[in-house]
C-alpha cells in the first residue's frame, strides 16, 4: 500500500534538496522516501516557485564555498607534508609532486610549490 505524501511534505522535500548542499541520497534517507521518488518530486517542482530565487542563489554561493573551502584545505594540507620540500632545491619538489599524484592534481601541487607544470614535464623527460 502506498503511503500518501502532502504536497507541502513534497515541497519541503524539493527545497531541502535543491538548497541544503546534501546529496539526494541524504535528503531522501532523511524524509523517509525513496530516491527515485525524490527525483521525480524535483523534476516535477524545479520549475515552480517552490524554491524562490533568493533560496537558490544562497545555495548556489554556498557550494561556490564549499567548493573553494575543499581547495583551500587540499592546498593547506599539501604545504604541511611538502614545507621541508619548500626550502629544497626544485629538483626536490618535482619529486615531492611525483610521489604524491596519486593523491592530489599535479597541477595544484605545481602552484602551491611555486613550481611551473612546465618545469615538471621537463624533470619527467
Amino acid at each position: 500500500m502506498e503511503l500518501k505524501r502532502t504536497d507541502e511534505f513534497r515541497a519541503d522535500a524539493v527545497r531541502i534538496a535543491l538548497t541544503s548542499g546534501l546529496t539526494p541520497k541524504q535528503v531522501a534517507s532523511d524524509f523517509g522516501v525513496g530516491l527515485s521518488t525524490l527525483n521525480k518530486w524535483v523534476t516535477v517542482h524545479r520549475n515552480t516557485d517552490v524554491v524562490s530565487n533568493k533560496d537558490l542563489d544562497r545555495a548556489r554561493e554556498n557550494e561556490r564555498l564549499r567548493r573553494k573551502n575543499r581547495i583551500l584545505k587540499e592546498e593547506r594540507e599539501i604545504l604541511k607534508k611538502g614545507n621541508a620540500v619548500l626550502r629544497g632545491p626544485r629538483a626536490m619538489r618535482f619529486r615531492f609532486i611525483e610521489e604524491h599524484r596519486d593523491a592530489y592534481c599535479s597541477q595544484r601541487v605545481c602552484d602551491v610549490l611555486v613550481v611551473s607544470s612546465r618545469g615538471l614535464r621537463a624533470y619527467r623527460h
